[in-house]
């Protein structure tokens, strides 16, 4: 039997020879390189998730609560493996890990760069007559529910003014009592009022620092006025 003519003979080289593919080939040799190497592939994942929810928000195709709830989980996620200082060294930052792997993520990036979810940086208005008319109404089971969410919402504002009196700086404290407080005052009232942008400034500021970090005190004292009329303009929007 004749057999096609090859332009070179072959030798197996010893790699080939000895590899087993039933072997499972270790990325790691110990425990917290292995933790090290699952985290930041929860990060890669993460990361091409967000870009995808944020694709088929924006098309419509994923529902509003749907949409919060899990980008809200994500971007928490996120944040909580890049406490690990072992992780952080190796992430870099996310500019860095973007480049080491190839990933183009433009809708991702932005949603981590501001920290919070599309529907919580622009809360949808609401009707104000609505509003209005409801704030004292009582109904069978008791007071009118948004009475709850404007004590939440008052609450997050005076714990975010007390820690920065009492130089409670770090990013780790302030950022999630920063997301409460816009979460609680988008809960009473989608409209604009004086200065609640500020809250989503600082967000995004606190939001690109170091977990370990803390506000300088020149910005300390800026973050305090900034809040504390932010917390004005949000009960004058309570008295209209």
């Amino acid at each position: 039997m004749a057999y096609a003519p090859v332009p070179y003979s072959y030798t197996p080289s010893l790699l080939s020879t000895t590899i087993n593919p039933d072997i499972e080939v270790k990325l790691a040799d110990t425990t917290a390189e292995r933790d090290l190497l699952d985290s930041l592939g929860e990060l890669y994942s993460i990361i091409l998730t967000l870009e995808a929810l944020e694709k088929g928000y924006l098309r419509d195709t994923v529902q509003e609560r749907d949409y919060t709830e899990i980008c809200d989980r994500l971007l928490r996620q996120y944040r909580s493996h890049l406490t690990d200082e072992h992780v952080r060294a190796a992430f870099v930052d996310l500019e860095s890990f973007k480049a080491e792997w190839g990933l183009e993520v433009p809708k991702a990036t932005e949603r981590l760069r501001i920290g919070l979810p599309a529907t919580v940086e622009t809360a949808p208005a609401r009707e104000h007559n609505s509003h209005s008319n409801n704030r004292n109404s009582t109904g069978p089971s008791g007071p009118n529910p948004n009475a709850t969410h404007i004590v939440s919402a008052s609450e997050s504002f005076i714990t975010l003014l007390d820690a920065i009196k009492l130089n409670m700086l770090s990013k780790e404290t302030l950022h999630p009592i920063l997301v409460d407080t816009i979460q609680a005052v988008n809960k009473v009232t989608g409209r604009d009022f004086e200065n609640k942008g500020k809250i989503i400034q600082w967000l995004i500021t606190l939001n690109q620092m170091r977990v370990t970090e803390d506000l300088e005190l020149d910005q300390a004292r800026e973050l305090q006025f900034d809040m504390q009329l932010a917390y004005d303009g949000f009960k004058a929007v309570l008295g209209e």
